[in-house]
């Protein structure tokens, strides 16, 4: 005849089994996420514009062309005092340049190959594709 096991018993193998779990969840996510991310890259001033507006590389991809060559992509950030404009899926590898006052030149990139140009709105931060005329 078997006797229960008192409850506190219960109560201390259920959370080992759930620290356990948790543990081997968090290795394999912090294992998966450094595979796509490439080391941490500072944020960098990129372009000035006419008036107080900066552009910043922040964000940063690693990506791989078709010969297995690595790059890694930035994303834009649009800085006027104290207000921070992310630029929306919109990764480069190249500094934009400024149009106009209003307008950013960008050039979309994707497996390390330069894809398609982009206006930018500085007041908005929405890319625009440049159609061909």
């Amino acid at each position: 005849m078997t006797r229960p096991l008192p409850g506190a018993a219960l109560a201390l193998m259920g959370l080992a089994a759930a620290c356990t779990g948790r543990a081997e969840r968090a290795a394999a996510t912090t294992s998966v996420d450094s595979i796509a991310q490439p080391a941490a890259l500072p944020e960098s001033l990129v372009a000035r514009g006419p008036d107080s507006t900066t552009v910043w590389f922040t964000l940063a991809r690693e990506d791989h062309d078709s010969a297995g060559g690595r790059c890694v992509d930035r994303t834009l950030e649009i800085r006027r005092g104290v207000a921070r404009i992310p630029v929306p899926l919109l990764y480069t590898e190249v500094a934009p340049r400024f149009i106009d006052d209003s307008t950013l030149g960008a050039v979309l990139y994707r497996g390390c190959v330069p894809l398609d140009r982009y206006h930018v709105d500085v007041r908005t931060g929405q890319p625009v594709p440049v159609r061909a005329r």
